[in-house]
């Protein structure tokens, strides 16, 4: 079976916070003395999300 994959679409406060969030759990995990690998990874791949560019169709349809 497939993977599935999820797309969002979040803007730059939205992704601040689901890093910060992100952050907090994984410093709860560390005190806990939980592992942290799986908290560790989402982070990475949330910061590392690459950025979506804006069309722009007001601009082609005045052409």
């Amino acid at each position: 079976m497939a993977e599935t994959k999820r797309i969002i679409e979040v803007n730059d406060f939205e992704h601040r916070l689901m890093v910060n969030c992100m952050r907090t759990a994984r410093n709860e995990f560390i005190d806990e003395g939980a592992p942290t690998e799986d908290v560790s990874n989402l982070m990475v791949k949330i910061m590392k999300a690459p950025t979506k560019k804006e069309k722009r169709k007001a601009d082609r349809e005045a052409r």
